[in-house]
C-alpha cells in the first residue's frame, strides 16, 4: 500500500500533480480543500464555520479537518492501492494526529512529496487561477495571508516528516510532466 502527502505552497501545483498521481498509482485522493469546498456549497454548518476561517486566509482548526479526514479514510477500507492526501497535513500538530490515526488502522504513511516553487511564480499561477476559477481566494491580499500562513504554520511539516526519513523534496518549476517524472521517481522507489 501506498500512503503520499503531496505539499507545498498555494499555488504549487499540489491538485495537478495529485490527479496524475491517482491516475499512474491507482490511489484514492483526498484533498482537504475540496472537503471543505464541498461542505461550504453545501451551506453545512461546518461549512459555514470554514469559510470564516477560509475567506480570512486562516487554516481551519486542526480538530475540525482530522474529524473529516478519519471518517474518509475509514470509509474507503483496506481494500484500496493507498491514498494521497493533498493539502493535509498542515500543521505539526496535524502531522502527529494523521501518524497516530494511520498507525490505529494499521497503516503507514510512506512519503511526504514536498513542491517547490519560487514565490513570485506561486503569486502569479494563483492569480492567474483567481481570474479562470472565480475562487474568491485568489486574490492578492488572501494570496499574500496565505503564504505567510504557510511558512509559519505548515512548513515546519516537512521537518517532521524529515526526522521520520519520510520526506522528498521535489522541484515544482518547469512543466507538468517534468515535475511528475520526478515525483513519479520518488514514489516507485517507495512501493
Amino acid at each position: 500500500m501506498l500512503n503520499v502527502i503531496i505539499c507545498g505552497a498555494p499555488g504549487c501545483g499540489k491538485g495537478t500533480q495529485s490527479d496524475l498521481i491517482v491516475n499512474k498509482y491507482q490511489l484514492k485522493h483526498l484533498s482537504t480543500g475540496d472537503l471543505l469546498r464541498k461542505e461550504m456549497a453545501d451551506k453545512t454548518e461546518l461549512g459555514q464555520i470554514a469559510e470564516g476561517y477560509i475567506s480570512k486566509g486562516q487554516l481551519v482548526p486542526d480538530q475540525m479537518i482530522i474529524d473529516i479526514l478519519a471518517k474518509n479514510i475509514e470509509a474507503f477500507g483496506n481494500d484500496i492501492n493507498g491514498i494521497i492526501l493533498d493539502g493535509f497535513p498542515r500543521t505539526v500538530a496535524q502531522a502527529e494526529a494523521l501518524e497516530s490515526m494511520m498507525a490505529k488502522n494499521n497503516k503507514t504513511i510512506n512519503v511526504l512529496v514536498d513542491l517547490s516553487v519560487e514565490k513570485d511564480e506561486l503569486i502569479d499561477r494563483l492569480i492567474k487561477r483567481g481570474q479562470t476559477s472565480g475562487r474568491s481566494d485568489d486574490n492578492l491580499e488572501t494570496i499574500t495571508k496565505r503564504l505567510e500562513v504557510y511558512q509559519t504554520q505548515t512548513a515546519p511539516v516537512s521537518d517532521f516528516y524529515r526526522n521520520l526519513n519520510k520526506y522528498a523534496a521535489i522541484d515544482g518549476m518547469g512543466t507538468i510532466d517534468e515535475i511528475f517524472g520526478r515525483i513519479s521517481a520518488v514514489l516507485d522507489s517507495n512501493l
